[in-house]
């Protein structure tokens, strides 16, 4: 696979900053049981890196002790590891919002079938990728079958009251260009969504996402190997909007490894480029515990341009109305 960090280094992107810290944005481990195209972590059914359970307490100690709202939980299939949900049921515990970045198919898997339940009973707001709402663009991207598997997921789901839009049970979607474009308008495809997977599929939920695909990992290579990379780059820069710099996910949420390392956003961790080192070294979650973060430098590259370029990305999606 290509490394693409060293196309990415150096760049021209505004330097920013910090604000308050509200959100963990935990990786709960690569392992996954898809090996989707689109994806920046390069996870699939073979990675063994997996947060063992004295992390995940120092996860839940960090929220506890500095008052944080939003546990945002992702991999690989976060719902995979082992302690995945201890960490949901102390975190509800501890009045923490609780997402799960789900893949939909996980809840089909053997050994899974009391998920679903589970996450409706803890009040667990659920993300889940669907970059179309036709069979052939979903399996293209995420492999044959998944599309299938993901509608039978999503009606599970409606069952247990997620997705209503008079429910508490928060179901979003996302989705990702098939290629180095970037995402239409939000709102528009939002409302195709909704009517097609209605319509067809009897299928509610409550909000799209739309994410553009970031020039790292799986995806990145792929523009490399096609000679895709530089257009792909030039595209993001041209439509780079300065509106969109306040409103960037890095400014106050951490990423967390599955060993407990620090980063400014996702990105920068499955890139290896860790926040700005202390006298320590590289910095951990027990860093947190009483160090504040806030006003402190983001770690920048030219992959920056992909949460900037047009409408704006981040895990919630568009950044600009």
């Amino acid at each position: 696979m290509h490394a693409t960090y060293p196309l990415l280094r150096k760049t021209d992107f505004p330097a920013i900053r910090r604000k308050a810290l509200d959100t963990l944005q935990v990786n709960l481990g690569y392992k996954c049981n898809q090996t989707c195209q689109h994806c920046h972590v390069n996870a699939g059914p073979t990675r063994k890196e997996m947060m063992d359970a004295d992390t995940v307490d120092l996860v839940l100690r960090v929220l506890r002790d500095r008052r944080l709202t939003m546990l945002d939980l992702t991999g690989g299939a976060p719902e995979m590891n082992p302690h995945f949900r201890h960490l949901v049921q102390e975190a509800r515990r501890l009045g923490v919002r609780v997402v799960d970045r789900c893949n939909l198919t996980i809840l089909l898997e053997p050994g899974y079938e009391t998920l679903a339940d589970f996450l409706a009973g803890q009040g667990v707001e659920i993300t889940a990728s669907l970059p179309c709402y036709s069979a052939e663009n979903v399996d293209r991207q995420r492999g044959d079958g998944v599309f299938e598997k993901s509608i039978a997921a999503l009606r599970m789901l409606n069952a247990l009251g997620y997705g209503r839009e008079q429910g508490n049970l928060m179901l979003s979607l996302v989705y990702n260009p098939q290629g180095p474009s970037l995402p239409p308008n939000q709102q528009k495809l939002q409302a195709d969504y909704k009517r097609e997977l209605a319509s067809h599929f009897g299928i509610m939920f409550n909000q799209l996402f739309v994410l553009a695909n970031m020039p790292i990992q799986r995806f990145g290579s792929m523009l490399v190997s096609k000679g895709q990379f530089a257009p792909y780059m030039k595209l993001l820069k041209d439509n780079f909007s300065d509106a969109n710099l306040d409103a960037v996910m890095c400014r106050n949420l951490i990423s967390v490894d599955w060993q407990g390392f620090l980063y400014d956003c996702d990105f920068n961790q499955m890139l290896g480029l860790p926040l700005p080192a202390s006298g320590q070294g590289k910095r951990h979650l027990r860093d947190l515990i009483d160090k504040d973060v806030e006003g402190e430098p983001i770690t920048i590259a030219d992959h920056c341009y992909g949460c900037t370029a047009g409408q704006g990305s981040s895990c919630g999606g568009a950044l600009a109305a």
